[in-house]
């Protein structure tokens, strides 16, 4: 049952702490790219099970492949996706967490 509240709390409580104490002044428009960062997952409606919370998607989904977060660190670079790069590792953090705790 531990699992889950701290899958969903990465990705959904801990991305708001860091948009208000990093990003105080746009700190609605950060924590809405770390919500939007969740559209990777649109890659899950590829595998022939859909949802599996046994299935580590790191690696697995083409969004979530090791080519996918490379170009999320590119994205690190360049200030206009700085954010967005961001948001995404965060998003490959959580899940990479959740690999950990199964």
């Amino acid at each position: 049952m531990i699992r889950p509240i701290i899958h969903y709390g990465f990705h959904l409580i801990l991305p708001l702490l860091i948009a208000l104490l990093f990003f105080p002044k746009q700190w609605k428009k950060v924590y809405f790219l770390f919500i939007a960062a969740m559209l990777i997952d649109i890659d899950h409606i590829l595998a022939d099970q859909i949802f599996d919370p046994n299935r580590c998607s790191i690696g697995f989904h083409p969004l979530h492949s090791y080519y996918a977060i490379t170009a999320y660190g590119i994205m690190l670079f360049f200030s206009k996706t700085r954010i967005i790069g961001l948001a995404l590792l965060w998003h490959i953090l959580t899940d990479l967490l959740d690999c950990w705790m199964m």
